[in-house]
């Protein structure tokens, strides 16, 4: 249903009507994709079921596809059988998840993207220097909550701007942030501002804590959004990245933005007098949903989308340790039988 191009489309005049334009990058970031083929490995290695605790990444289809073949996802350890395996997902956990999975004797393999493990080293080196570290981040969010986890005494919340005003700390000289990974880059960096006109010697992280993948995603969503009529976010309302990307949308231009799980959630009075629609997915989004988006414009009309490429991802990550462990030890006894 599409067709990449490495530049913005030219477009005939019999297409000018109606076009659909297609951002890249989108979708799969290497962090969720290395989450997903964990559980997919660790389910195929030592057979289901294997637990999950929380989603492994923000998306109700692949949490239910993984569901098919045996995880099964639960809210908290206690939940877990003793002895049994589980999978921390994408978005991190706090020591104290660990010390519950050592207790319950539990097989733990920690599926964190790594770039929020550097977010949990940071927080606990601001917190070994004795700085009180202001979080920038959305309530309740598990990757704010296993972040805040590892240094509890020094870390607390900044949702916004209009939270800095709340914020108590003991030096004003000695004040440091970090971010939940996933948020808008602007959202943040205005709630940044904010804090360092109260604490003009606010320390930094030593690198951005929005991830790649988030900001690639937002970027590619401004560059298009300005010719949209509307522009489609495919992505689950849990997924903070998703739900983003429509703000980022509508702040860049869009006409109107919506998110949709998928194609049923199409709203088809939103095509209404509208010629050009861009699409985007969310970095939990697998490519077969946003295929599924192009097909149900196909059907209405809308020609094959033509993608306008933004930035180029290569990056890949190793599996956990743990698995990968588990997996060459296999290999080696499959390998002895022959």
């Amino acid at each position: 249903m599409s067709t990449d191009m490495g530049m913005p489309p030219v477009l005939s005049p019999e297409e000018a009507e109606k076009r659909v334009l297609l951002a890249a990058p989108r979708g799969y970031c290497a962090g969720v994709d290395r989450a997903v083929v964990t559980v997919e490995e660790a389910l195929d290695l030592y057979g289901p079921p294997v637990y999950v605790r929380k989603q492994i990444v923000h998306n109700k289809h692949v949490v239910a596809e993984l569901e098919k073949r045996g995880a099964i996802f639960v809210e908290e350890i206690p939940e877990v059988p003793e002895g049994a395996t589980v999978v921390f997902s994408a978005h991190g956990v706090s020591p104290e998840v660990h010390r519950e999975s050592l207790e319950r004797n539990l097989k733990t393999i920690d599926a964190t993207c790594p770039l929020v493990t550097k977010v949990h080293h940071e927080a606990k080196r601001f917190a070994n220097d004795d700085y009180d570290i202001l979080l920038i981040g959305h309530a309740g969010h598990e990757e704010v909550e296993g972040t805040a986890g590892e240094a509890p005494e020094h870390i607390q919340l900044v949702e916004g701007p209009d939270d800095v005003a709340n914020v108590v700390v003991r030096d004003p000289a000695r004040v440091a942030w970090l971010s939940q990974t996933t948020l808008s880059l602007d959202e943040t960096m205005a709630t940044v501002d904010a804090i360092r006109e109260r604490f003009p010697l606010l320390l930094d992280p030593p690198s951005d804590d929005i991830c790649y993948a988030t900001q690639n995603r937002q970027l590619a969503v401004k560059e298009i959004a300005k010719d949209s009529d509307l522009l489609i976010v495919v992505g689950s309302g849990n997924s903070s990245n998703s739900v983003r990307l429509v703000e980022v949308a509508l702040e860049a231009g869009a006409g109107a933005s919506y998110r949709v799980d998928d194609a049923s959630e199409i709203d088809e009075a939103w095509l209404d007098g509208v010629s050009t629609v861009s699409v985007t997915s969310g970095a939990s989004v697998p490519e077969e949903l946003v295929q599924g988006v192009l097909s149900y414009l196909a059907e209405r009309g809308y020609p094959d989308a033509k993608a306008v490429h933004s930035a180029e991802e290569s990056l890949v990550f190793a599996l956990p340790k743990e698995l990968r462990r588990d997996l060459k030890a296999a290999k080696a006894a499959a390998a002895a039988q022959d």
